[in-house]
């Protein structure tokens, strides 16, 4: 009988269960892809300090007039821009360059809505450095990076991550908003847990000018939430708490408390330990307004939640992406009556809106 050539095995596996369709074939190419992922990443920092995607939406759309403007080598510009519109954040017709949408809107540093800061914070030297020793990281269940991560106290990475993750945070900050209906004003107290740069609770206050917003961070973190505040001309209205929110007081009778990308840190007793002083912190109509990746029951979709856990993973003692199910059982384990789960595509979080 005569062997198959190479080429005939593509497009089929020939075993028990009979051909298998080309789509499911074992594919080497996606493992040399994933060995150099790092390079996606590097690329994009690259691309962001030179300014790359400004230039491009400038009309300076060939590799050489790109160069000229990033003071760049147009080899070193051309082999980056190629690879950005293999990676799909760029186009190319001829030997000229577009944005592709994503790029347009984000990453054009003339655009309003213009994220490319969150490299700093995201791809920082200490969240890199989380997954030098992933593999020792799975063997712990948590960070090898010291006893606490990212986590210590007074950590300047913070005040990196109120300073360049504002803008990306801006879209989830209105949809708590509209969630909440802040236009429908009335007065209101409310407590910005871990508030970072203070975009939550400033939109509150710029949709109801009777909102009083009350932010507790990290000092260091919350000079930068007040100097968010100013500009938005909500200043006489905020003010601060400065400290641990395991440790401070809270005050009393708050109408909403908010939680935006901060239990995920944090195992469920830890969790729990901060809820109960947000349910005996609301008022009795008040509610807590939860911002998480939350995959489903399955924990592998939807996968930009789903894969949240991997940072926690690298930077954090015992953090989690959690399942809403599981905050769920949470609130409800310190007294809150119901919970309601709002997930709001595109964006890769949800909202879950807690009852005392």
């Amino acid at each position: 009988m005569s062997q198959p050539v190479a080429g005939e095995l593509v497009g089929k596996t020939q075993g028990a269960a009979g051909a298998v369709p080309a789509a499911t074939m074992p594919n080497p190419g996606r493992l040399f892809q994933t060995f150099n992922a790092y390079q996606q990443t590097a690329a994009m920092q690259a691309a962001i300090e030179l300014d790359v995607f400004t230039a491009i939406g400038d009309r300076q759309t060939t590799a050489e007039q790109i160069a000229q403007r990033a003071g760049a080598a147009e080899r070193g510009i051309r082999i980056l821009c190629d690879f950005l519109t293999v990676m799909g954040f760029l186009t190319k017709k001829e030997s000229h360059y577009g944005l592709a949408p994503d790029a347009a809107l984000f990453l054009d540093r003339r655009s309003p809505a213009y994220m490319g800061s969150a490299a700093r914070f995201l791809d920082a030297p200490e969240m890199l450095k989380a997954f030098d020793h992933l593999t020792d990281a799975v063997r712990k269940g948590g960070t090898v990076m010291g006893e606490e991560g990212t986590l210590g106290k007074e950590n300047p990475l913070w005040v990196e991550f109120a300073r360049s993750m504002a803008p990306m945070m801006m879209m989830p900050a209105e949809v708590i908003s509209k969630l909440v209906e802040a236009d429908k004003g009335g007065k209101c107290r409310v407590l910005d847990i871990a508030a970072g740069h203070g975009l939550f609770g400033i939109d509150i206050a710029r949709h109801n000018p009777q909102a009083e917003i009350v932010a507790l961070d990290w000092a260091g973190v919350l000079e930068v939430a007040e100097e968010n505040a100013r500009k938005s001309g909500v200043e006489s209205r905020y003010s601060t708490i400065a400290g641990s929110a395991f440790e401070v007081e809270f005050g009393e009778g708050y109408d909403l408390v908010l939680l935006t990308n901060f239990l995920h840190h944090f195992d469920p007793p830890t969790c729990e330990e901060l809820l109960r002083k947000v349910h005996a912190a609301l008022a009795p109509s008040g509610r807590a307004v939860t911002l998480e990746f939350v995959p489903n029951d399955d924990r592998v979709t939807p996968p930009e939640a789903a894969t949240f856990s991997m940072i926690m993973l690298g930077s954090t003692p015992r953090g989690d992406a959690y399942t809403f199910a599981e905050f769920e059982h949470m609130f409800s384990n310190v007294g809150f009556t119901r919970s309601e789960h709002f997930r709001q595509p595109p964006l890769p979080e949800s909202v879950i809106i807690s009852y005392p």
